[in-house]
């Protein structure tokens, strides 16, 4: 686990590649400084490439493949592809500046997952949001006019991203009925984003449940939370969401209990048609 505010955070496919390498080398009982001498680089060198905070050379790569027995082609083609992705450059760099670093980290989570998983309870996820909406939310933060202008540009961009992925890409989300309850920006404010989640509940990349205010039992303990299903053999990792930065897990065994968490808020919400109706009797208002 790691707790991110503002320093440099990996990109997902160099979390992705250091976790695998990482999880390959337990496997086979390994030290870190046996893996180093094999190589012929320092240990501190090593533990950054798990971690993630330094560059994977097309050398190294080799190596790591003879020292862990990696011959299965598929497996050899998943690492070679993390580690081209990670040598990328990120297509959010032109917004870079005025994004915080755990934005950037969570921004190429979404680049690199095929299922998002989300509950947010204070309000609805960046992928949902009108521009008004949005901007309403953004503007409560800190930062000069520039820099929220900034991020608005970066969340719309992110929006059209997921919205024109590849099919398999969807996401289910959660939505805490308090967030539909409280008001942002304005009434019309409102009123446009109720319309929008209305089309989106009609779009299959989208899966909306409602998770109701006056249920006395429902289990929204969870808190922020969003989990990022990958395809092929890449682990699932899931993100917190805090007041200034958020917690990245990967441990199995934690990844585990926020899943578990999260499916039993999932089916203990309402269903994407009542969900449907509830929004709509709650446009209603407006």
């Amino acid at each position: 686990m790691r707790y991110l505010q503002d320093e440099p955070a990996p990109s997902a496919q160099r979390m992705m590649l250091g976790h695998a390498l990482r999880k390959r080398r337990d496997s086979l009982n390994l030290k870190q400084d046996e893996v180093a001498r094999f190589l012929g680089v320092s240990p501190s060198k090593v533990s950054r490439l798990e971690s993630g905070h330094h560059k994977l050379k097309e050398r190294d790569l080799l190596g790591l493949l003879r020292r862990y027995g990696i011959s299965d082609p598929t497996e050899q083609e998943l690492l070679r592809g993390l580690a081209a992705g990670a040598n990328d450059a990120a297509w959010w760099q032109p917004w870079s500046w005025a994004a915080p670093k755990y934005l950037q980290a969570v921004v190429s989570f979404e680049a690199m997952t095929q299922r998002i998983r989300s509950y947010e309870p204070l309000h609805l996820h960046g992928l949902l949001q009108t521009p008004a909406y949005a901007r309403a939310v953004i503007d409560r933060g800190d930062g000069t006019r520039q820099e929220r202008d900034a991020r608005a540009q970066l969340r719309e961009e992110r929006k059209a991203r997921f919205a024109n992925a590849s099919v398999d890409k969807h996401g289910i989300f959660i939505i805490d009925e308090t967030t539909l309850l409280r008001p942002i920006g304005s009434t019309e404010v409102m009123r446009k984003q109720l319309e929008h989640l209305l089309e989106l509940s009609h779009n299959s990349r989208y899966q909306f449940r409602l998770a109701e205010l006056y249920r006395c039992d429902q289990p929204v303990d969870l808190g922020a939370t969003t989990i990022f299903d990958f395809a092929g053999m890449l682990p699932t990792l899931v993100y917190a969401e805090g007041y200034d930065g958020g917690l990245i897990i990967q441990d199995d065994q934690a990844v585990d209990q926020r899943k578990k968490a999260f499916d039993a808020l999932l089916y203990a919400s309402l269903a994407p048609d009542p969900t449907r109706r509830r929004i709509n009797d709650l446009l209603s208002r407006h």
